[in-house]
Formats: structure tokens, sequence, C-alpha cells
């Protein structure tokens, strides 16, 4: 399975791995965005129910 990528130049090694890393910085940052937005929407929708009464955060206060 290693043997096609083991076998080409350095150069080639190196843009194999220069393209790899380029994958996962872009992988992270899109991951980041998601987790982001859905920590907002998840506070939006925490707070909605808190203040309709539906969500007792500290109950007996």
């Amino acid at each position: 399975m290693f043997e096609p990528l083991t076998s080409g130049s350095v150069i080639l090694l190196a843009l194999a791995a220069l393209a790899a890393f380029a994958v996962v910085i872009i992988a992270v940052r899109i991951a980041i965005k998601l987790a982001v937005r859905v920590g907002i929407v998840a506070a939006v929708v925490l707070a909605a129910l808190y203040a309709t009464g539906m969500l007792e955060l500290l109950p007996g206060v």
C-alpha cells in the first residue's frame, strides 16, 4: 500500500506531505467554524428556554 508513495522522488514526497498538511489545516478551520456556530445556536436555544421558564438552572432560587 505504501510502496507507490515511498518509490517517488523526494520532491513528490514533499509535495504530497505539503498537500496533506494543507488539507488538515483547512479541515481544522472548518471544524472550528462549525463548532463556534453550533455553540452560538445552543446558547441562543438555552437562553430562550430559560427566558420562557422551560429550563430551571437554579432550582429553589
